[in-house]
């Protein structure tokens, strides 16, 4: 038989018992024993410099300048891009860094010793990309041999898709004046071909890995014309096409006059079966407009005049993600230009400048 437990010993259990919550209850879930008060009434405000009404989101540096104030706050505390900062004034100064405009959530806590206020807010933020390479075309005479170089030829060279041309290095075919290159399709009998044009490439001179890219061009009109403003893998020699990859930011066929074309090729998508969008684009032939292309680990993203129209999830498997050369070229017929229009004698397709940043 067991022994019944004393009354006494019950009593001086629940004693002990009340006395450990007692001793416990200045943390955890309990009432602070911090004597200080709460800080209250925490506002936040926001200067994204050189924030104006053109300009919302600031003049691309990405430097904001955040100012909290709180009742009874002695220090504050600002989250930012998993960046922790700290100031006894609650004014706080931030340079975001990633390019492009983005949206960003911040935490900022007001404290009293233990005892603290918090609040989050959304900001948006510019930030400028640096021009790395460009050729503004503003001296007259033949492309600049320091940044282009010409390939000649036709398809035979394994990169034709059935063109009627023949690529030349001719001031006739490709030259500088007034500020534009003009690339000019010329009806003549040459080297076997039945036209002459140019394709002027960056391969060995210039070539980067992400970052924007945007040329401004004037394109031509005639069925059969094929203008072209893209890129391709750096590697091509070692890694064949279509594994090296290649980024069309723009074409255009005369076949289908002003309907812009930006088109993506790499293994099972290529040729015919590649990935892209398209747009119209009503004054493509009478009218200069920006051609561009945005270019990250996660997407490539492509723009007329600064407008979104079609974007492209990019990843480690695809072959997006090294170094690519630029080329400028007017094709005429081919699988995509199509069927030529015999009254068709040349064209010219100008470009005002390309520009590279990162």
């Amino acid at each position: 038989m067991k022994n019944p437990i004393h009354p006494l010993k019950i009593y001086f259990g629940i004693i002990v018992s009340l006395f450990v919550s007692a001793c416990s209850s200045g943390g955890g879930d309990g009432p602070s024993t911090d004597p200080k008060p709460t800080p209250t009434n925490l506002t936040i405000s926001t200067q994204i410099v050189g924030s104006n009404a053109q300009n919302p989101e600031g003049d691309g540096s990405g430097l904001v300048n955040f100012t909290a104030k709180a009742d009874n706050a002695t220090s504050y505390k600002m989250l930012v891009n998993n960046e922790t900062l700290s100031s006894s004034t609650g004014v706080f100064a931030y340079t975001f860094k990633a390019p492009g405009s983005n949206d960003y959530t911040v935490h900022v806590s007001a404290y009293n010793g233990e005892k603290f206020i918090s609040k989050t807010l959304a900001v948006k933020v510019k930030v400028a990309s640096k021009l790395v390479w460009s050729d503004e075309f503003d001296t007259d005479g033949a492309p600049n041999a320091s940044k282009w170089t010409h390939e000649l030829g036709t398809g035979d060279n394994g990169w034709g898709n059935n063109e009627l041309q023949y690529y030349t290095n001719r001031l006739e075919n490709a030259s500088v004046s007034g500020g534009t290159l003009k690339i000019k399709l010329i009806k003549e009998a040459f080297q076997g071909s039945s036209f002459t044009s140019a394709r002027l490439v960056t391969k060995g001179k210039f070539d980067f890995q992400y970052g924007k890219i945007e040329f401004r061009a004037k394109l031509p009109t005639g069925k059969g014309t094929w203008p072209a403003l893209w890129m391709l893998g750096a590697n091509i020699d070692t890694v064949p096409w279509p594994a090296s990859g290649e980024i069309d930011v723009m074409e255009h066929v005369g076949n289908q006059q002003n309907r812009v074309f930006s088109t993506l090729h790499f293994p099972g998508n290529f040729g015919g079966n590649a990935i892209g969008g398209n747009k119209m684009v009503p004054t493509a032939s009478t009218e200069f407009h920006t051609y561009a292309a945005e270019w990250t680990p996660s997407s490539l993203k492509f723009f007329i005049d600064d407008e979104l129209y079609f974007t492209f999830p990019n990843d480690s498997s695809k072959p997006f993600n090294h170094k690519y050369f630029i080329i400028m070229n007017m094709a005429m017929g081919g699988n995509f230009g199509g069927a030529i229009d015999p009254l068709v004698l040349g064209a010219t397709f100008e470009i005002d400048y390309v520009r590279v940043y990162q």
